[in-house]
């Protein structure tokens, strides 16, 4: 069903107010594909990616040593970019509200976790 020319005029206002508030949340929605699928393009170049580098660095024994190198910074970059998009698409970015400390972590570490727990009306 088409919008009329009032709809239409009105939509485009929202679409630039929104722009104009949150710049950051307009390039979001106005992507192209999902979030998932962005993050399988991703995840399809750095594995493209890291197999080119593959070959470069084994055609590079063979060859040239700056063949090699530029191989390795190929899979180098591509690990990056599939870290990235995991990290993305996983929503590992946030962190576990409350960790305990185990006997392994350092003294500030401990200090810094009961102080956490001190705040939080813990103790």
């Amino acid at each position: 069903m088409a919008l009329s020319e009032e709809e239409q005029r009105l939509l485009e206002q929202l679409e630039a107010s929104l722009a104009a508030d949150d710049p950051k949340l307009a390039q979001t929605l106005g992507s192209t594909g999902t979030p998932r699928q962005i993050h399988g393009r991703r995840a399809t170049l750095a594995g493209v990616l890291f197999i080119i580098g593959l070959v470069l660095l084994v055609l590079g024994l063979q060859t040239s040593w700056i063949v090699s190198v530029l191989g390795f910074i190929a899979m180098l970059t591509a690990t990056v970019i599939a870290l990235g998009s995991w990290h993305k698409a996983t929503g590992s970015d946030t962190k576990s509200k409350h960790k305990p400390a185990s006997s392994s972590e350092p003294f500030m570490g401990k200090m810094e976790d009961r102080w956490r727990r001190r705040q939080e009306g813990g103790l």
